[in-house]
């Protein structure tokens, strides 16, 4: 049986805007505002809806040895109701270092969780974000 990817980068080129603009919360909105402020810049990608919920920037094709592949975005955060979800690669061994230095945060697996981004100092977000691209880009590199 072969595996479908859930999450995937909306054919429609779903409107980000739009998106940002139905987040009830005023706080909430304007943390994802400056957040994809800080992703578009950083990042040097534009903003594209994966799924329902994610803002993505960039993309990349993973091929694992078992044999699963697929395409992700390189970096990118979803703004939930309840914490902010931002998303960098995982396996890297410099991430857990701009983690100690990120602030008020939770991670699991491969999301780090922030109530607000006043909680958190940027310029380490700027870095975890080059750093999560060049380690990806390193991993997946483009075909040639």
């Amino acid at each position: 049986m072969a595996y479908e990817q859930k999450t995937r980068e909306n054919e429609n080129e779903g409107d980000v805007t739009a998106f940002l603009e139905e987040i009830e919360n005023p706080r909430k909105k304007e943390d994802a505002y400056e957040l994809l402020e800080i992703f578009t810049e950083t990042s040097g990608h534009p903003p594209r809806m994966w799924g329902a919920s994610m803002i993505g920037f960039g993309r990349y094709h993973y091929r694992y040895p078992t044999g699963h592949e697929g395409d992700s975005f390189l970096v990118g955060f979803s703004p939930r109701k309840g914490k902010t979800s931002l998303y960098f690669a995982t396996g890297d061994a410099g991430r857990e270092a701009l983690l100690e230095r990120l602030g008020k945060h939770t991670s699991g697996k491969a999301c780090v969780y922030i109530n607000k981004v006043a909680d958190i100092d940027t310029d380490v977000l700027r870095q975890l974000i080059r750093q999560s691209i060049e380690f990806l880009e390193r991993m997946y590199p483009e075909p040639k």
